[in-house]
């Protein structure tokens, strides 16, 4: 806690000081273009990662960055509708990441004999462990898992489209739909290209291993 307590004084003495204006401005409304769903995971930091400041970013984040479909109501669609319909965001990011301690669990169910709670919200996966195992059997370690993160973000914006008002929004051309994958080990970002059927660096061109869509049951676009 005390290195909290630090934290917070070195942001009120030295940060906050020098950015008075756009807390200000913030404090009277916000208005982000981007909804970004990611993990819980300790070690993926959004506005790091983007480089982006306070109220640039609307972000949900649970654990395996999974989008229940819209039939089942909480927090997660709570936010979606509000940033869809209320903020009016133009892009909504899914992003996993390397070495996702959920997605492992879902590759080796036994891990989660006493977690049944997280057993439970990770069958809003179960497209993606269905795919794994139907299409991904001959992968085996670090290759299987980041094939599965991979995947799971397409299943979950799979399930994005189930919520009416992003249906809605993406039916008019006003909202983009993308997956990203973050590596913590290289600090790179690969996001899906339907085109290619496969993640590239949104820096550069280089891409990783094509996913195969014949083992979908709906096209990989985007």
């Amino acid at each position: 806690m005390q290195k909290l307590v630090q934290g917070i004084h070195q942001f009120q003495t030295q940060i906050f000081s020098s950015h008075k204006a756009l807390f200000e401005r913030l404090d009277k409304d916000q208005a982000p273009e981007t909804l970004f769903i990611t993990c819980s995971d300790s070690r993926i930091s959004p506005n790091l990662i983007t480089q982006t400041q306070p109220g640039e970013l609307f972000i949900l984040r649970n654990v395996g960055n999974l989008v229940p479909p819209y039939e089942h109501m909480g927090g997660m669609s709570a936010g979606i509708e509000f940033a869809v319909t209320v903020l009016q965001v133009k892009d909504i990011i899914v992003c996993g990441h390397s070495n996702c301690g959920a997605m492992k669990a879902l590759l080796e169910p036994d891990q989660l004999g006493e977690l049944p709670a997280t057993k439970a919200w990770l069958a809003h996966a179960r497209k993606t462990e269905q795919i794994m195992w139907e299409s991904y059997g001959h992968l085996h370690g670090n290759q299987l898992l980041h094939a599965t993160v991979e995947e799971n973000a397409l299943v979950q914006l799979e399930n994005l489209r189930t919520h009416p008002s992003v249906a809605k929004a993406v039916a008019a051309g006003l909202l983009h739909l993308h997956a990203w994958v973050y590596k913590i080990e290289t600090g790179e970002v690969f996001a899906f290209d339907p085109d290619r059927g496969q993640y590239t660096s949104v820096t550069g061109t280089e891409g990783l291993a094509p996913l195969d869509p014949e083992h979908r049951a709906t096209d990989l676009s985007i």
